[in-house]
């Protein structure tokens, strides 16, 4: 295998910013189904899966999410062609006999609340962050965020318990005009990493 092409690079990682407003163009359903596609075949531990995506894309939908927000991402995701919630099954494990056909490993969860509840939520995370690459890798730019009440969504999307919410990431074309500056800075290497 050898290192992906600068074009590549550039558009996932180089040039990818995290866009606050859009370009009135909508994003497809086929799209988001390309980028799920893609997103779905990131490692997660014994291959548990436990992301959920959860597509707002009508005005209903953004409306039932609008009160939960906080104030400063009210408007950006109003705008947005589409805002993902992304979002976890505590259950995951009952998927685990299709998935990881190699050993019984739904009983390693299955009863212990706290152990399936940390796995999912990390495991989920890691899918996160394939899925933002894997938008960008289909041409969008993407909006992740938090800033939003966590027990709201939980309760008007998720009433029944099994799903929590991880994080949001409104999804589009992004309008250059709208990203503050230059890119924030980031920790060099020798500030984040040691080689043990």
């Amino acid at each position: 295998m050898e290192k992906i092409s600068e074009v590549c690079l550039e558009q996932i990682f180089y040039s990818a910013r995290t866009h606050n407003k859009w370009r009135n163009k909508p994003v497809t359903n086929d799209k988001l189904q390309e980028i799920y596609a893609l997103m779905r075949l990131g490692p997660t531990s014994a291959n548990c899966s436990p992301l959920r995506v959860f597509f707002l894309n009508s005005k209903e939908a953004k409306e039932r999410l609008r009160p939960h927000l906080s104030p400063g991402n009210v408007d950006k995701t109003m705008a947005a062609p589409a805002t993902a919630l992304l979002a976890y099954d505590l259950e995951f494990y009952e998927y685990l006999p299709f998935l990881f056909p190699f050993a019984d490993a739904k009983p390693w969860f299955e009863g212990k609340k706290a152990f399936a509840e940390e796995t999912a939520f990390r495991n989920s995370s890691l899918q996160g962050g394939y899925f933002i690459i894997a938008a960008r890798a289909c041409g969008l730019d993407c909006g992740p965020m938090s800033g939003f009440s966590n027990e709201g969504v939980d309760k008007e999307f998720f009433p029944d318990g099994r799903f929590k919410s991880n994080f949001l990431c409104n999804l589009g074309y992004g309008d250059p005009a709208g990203l503050p500056g230059p890119r924030a800075p980031r920790l060099s290497f020798d500030e984040a990493c040691k080689i043990l």
